[in-house]
């Protein structure tokens, strides 16, 4: 079976419950005992494959998930992310997650999400962007040439009030951290998937902060991929209190991710 028949698969054997209303996606959750971190909140790593799992079922309900065409398979890749949050579910809380496409360009598309507790009250908002590669040349394509208007007509002007992802730049040549991808961290392509790099991320920061600090915002630009067996190096600097500016390397030069992470 090949990863275009699984995919296919996986859209339709979703396990959550999907409730679309027009241009914007919902889907009810409940956070499991095994999703959640030492806080009893759920974890930044589940949330964000339930993201990317949102994401992914609203592109296929409306038509503009993966393509095949020309003899070349086109899927989504995660650009850059932006989380924001006040609170997050405790064990076995339903809540919910609401995605909408708020601008395509030719080679990007910007989602936005809003993470709503079980009393449907906001306790954090998502700003990504998305490009469609080819998996045989790893070249981006035209969204609106692959798409249309299974695409533009999805885009939405609902309010997502967090900044966008800004642009981080790490001096520092002194690694705090040093990692080696191994097989749990890759995805179907082979490469580091793009949520073991939030959690190694977050790995950086001592328990004592999670422990006495709650995460306030959540920034990655993912800039090149890494494979099983590269080393990745992590550099970091404080910008401000309880703000933090982070470039993940391999090899101790390339950099493949740089993340901001600020406390409350």
């Amino acid at each position: 079976m090949n990863i275009w028949t699984i995919a296919k698969k996986n859209i339709e054997n979703r396990s959550w419950k999907a409730m679309s209303n027009n241009q914007v996606g919902t889907y009810k959750l409940v956070a499991s005992p095994f999703h959640l971190d030492v806080r009893g909140k759920l974890s930044m790593g589940v949330l964000g494959k339930h993201l990317l799992n949102c994401a992914d079922a609203y592109a296929a309900e409306r038509g503009f998930d993966v393509v095949e065409q020309g003899g070349e398979h086109y899927t989504w890749v995660l650009s850059r992310l932006a989380i924001e949050l006040e609170d997050l579910p405790s064990c076995h809380e339903s809540f919910s997650i609401q995605t909408w496409v708020e601008n395509v360009y030719r080679l990007f598309a910007d989602r936005n999400f809003v993470i709503c507790n079980k009393d449907e009250k906001p306790i954090g908002y998502v700003r990504s962007v998305w490009a469609m590669i080819s998996m045989e040349t790893r070249n981006p394509a035209n969204l609106l040439d692959l798409h249309g208007d299974r695409i533009t007509n999805s885009i939405c002007e609902k309010e997502c009030p967090i900044a966008k992802p800004g642009r981080i730049k790490v001096s520092q040549q002194e690694a705090v951290s040093e990692y080696v991808a191994k097989y749990s961290d890759l995805d179907i392509n082979g490469h580091v998937n793009s949520i073991k790099y939030i959690e190694h991320i977050l790995d950086i920061f001592p328990l004592d902060i999670y422990k006495k600090k709650a995460l306030k915002r959540f920034e990655i630009a993912y800039v090149a991929e890494s494979y099983y067996g590269d080393t990745l190096s992590f550099y970091l600097e404080e910008k401000n209190e309880n703000e933090y500016d982070i470039e993940v390397r391999k090899s101790s030069t390339e950099v493949v991710v740089r993340s901001k992470v600020i406390f409350k």
